[in-house]
C-alpha cells in the first residue's frame, strides 16, 4: 500500500501556490471549518467520476489528514484536491512544526493507547501517502494519493 508506484509517481505534481494541475478544491480550513470542508468534498464527488466507496475513502482520508493539521499544525490548514488520469490527490498542507516522523503510520498503533490512528487510516486507504516538510518555511504537506483504477 506505500511503495511508489511509477505510474502515479510520474503523473504526481507539487502545487506551489496556484491551483494545482486541474484542482477542484483548494480551500483553507480551521477548527470552525471541517464540516464545511467536508461538504465542499462531498459536493464535488460528483465531478471526480469517482464511485460511493472512493467518496468515503476521500472523506475518511481528507478528514484525517485536516484534523491532524489542525491538532498538530498551528490550528488551519489548505486542502488541494485533483484528479489526474485515474490518480485521486488529496494534498494537506499546514505552518506548523512540521512532522518529525516522516513514516509514521507505516506499522499498525497501539492498540492500548486511545489515538494515534489517522495517519494508519490514511495509509490503509491510500495508495500512497507523501509527508515532506513545506518548501519554503515550516510545516507540513501530505498527499493522499488515490488509485481510481477499480483492477488496483
Amino acid at each position: 500500500m506505500n511503495s511508489p508506484d511509477p505510474a502515479w509517481a510520474e503523473a504526481r505534481g507539487r502545487p506551489d501556490g496556484t491551483a494545482p494541475p486541474d484542482g477542484l478544491v483548494d480551500q483553507p480550513f480551521d477548527g470552525d471549518g471541517l464540516y464545511g470542508l467536508r461538504a465542499t468534498l462531498t459536493a464535488h464527488a460528483p465531478l471526480l467520476g469517482i464511485s460511493a466507496e472512493q467518496t468515503e475513502h476521500l472523506l475518511i482520508v481528507a478528514g484525517e489528514l485536516a484534523t491532524n493539521a489542525i491538532r498538530h499544525g498551528g490550528g488551519s490548514g489548505r486542502l488541494r484536491l485533483w484528479r489526474q488520469s485515474c490518480i485521486l490527490f488529496c494534498q494537506v498542507s499546514d505552518d506548523g512544526p512540521g512532522i518529525a516522523d516522516l513514516l509514521v503510520g507505516t506499522s499498525p498503533p497501539d492498540q492500548a493507547c486511545a489515538g494515534g490512528r489517522g495517519v494508519w487510516i490514511c495509509r490503509q486507504l491510500c495508495a500512497e501517502l507523501l509527508i515532506e516538510r513545506a518548501v519554503p518555511g515550516p510545516g507540513a504537506v501530505v498527499t493522499a494519493v488515490i488509485s481510481l483504477d477499480p483492477a488496483a
